[in-house]
């Protein structure tokens, strides 16, 4: 009996347009002190996603404005 390994490859296009469907969210927050003294503080958020899910996010979420 024969053991096969399939590997799924996905092209770059294909990772792309996952992402922009799915959006993908990066939240860092950095803090460093010396001695209780907060000598730099850093707060990052990433956001990548296609205009489409940003809109679908931001409406549940309550950042857009209702249309009249």
């Amino acid at each position: 009996m024969a053991v096969e390994k399939a590997m799924a490859s996905a092209s770059l296009a294909e990772v792309v347009d996952r992402i922009l469907d799915k959006g993908v969210v990066i939240d860092a927050w950095v803090r460093v002190s010396l001695v209780g003294i907060e000598i730099l503080a850093i707060e990052a958020r990433v956001v990548v996603a296609g205009v489409d899910t940003f809109l679908k996010y931001a409406e549940a979420v309550g950042l857009t404005a209702a249309a009249a």
